[in-house]
């Protein structure tokens, strides 16, 4: 769909995979949150292994029942729109970083949109 192609905003939220805002899992939050302010599109990436601010290092372990491991979350959509989200953001993300940075989106092809 045409109206996805040009210079966009990438969103990158860092956090951890159990990190909870209230009673639900941070990612799911940020997710549905970014659903409902009808961001274009979000994923959620689950690392094997990473390092934080508190110099830690979390890594995949096969022995290990809970897993506390390194997530990225990254959005594509116009400056606006991401910069508008961000102050939803602000107070649910109590840990983590965000960065923001130029993208520029050369194709979208979704069957549902005729590309």
């Amino acid at each position: 769909m045409r109206r996805y192609i040009g210079d966009r905003k990438k969103l990158k939220i860092y956090i951890d995979s159990d990190d909870r805002y209230e009673d639900s899992l941070l990612w799911e939050v940020i997710l549905k949150k970014a659903k409902s302010y009808g961001l274009a599109g979000a994923t959620v990436y689950k690392a094997i292994a990473g390092m934080g601010a508190h110099s830690e290092i979390r890594s995949f372990s096969v022995w290990s029942l809970s897993q506390k491991l390194p997530l990225v979350i990254e959005m594509i959509d116009t400056e606006a729109k991401i910069r508008g989200f961000l102050n939803i953001l602000e107070p649910i993300i109590q840990e983590g970083l965000v960065t923001l940075e130029d993208v520029e989106v050369l194709s979208y092809k979704h069957p549902k949109f005729g590309g």
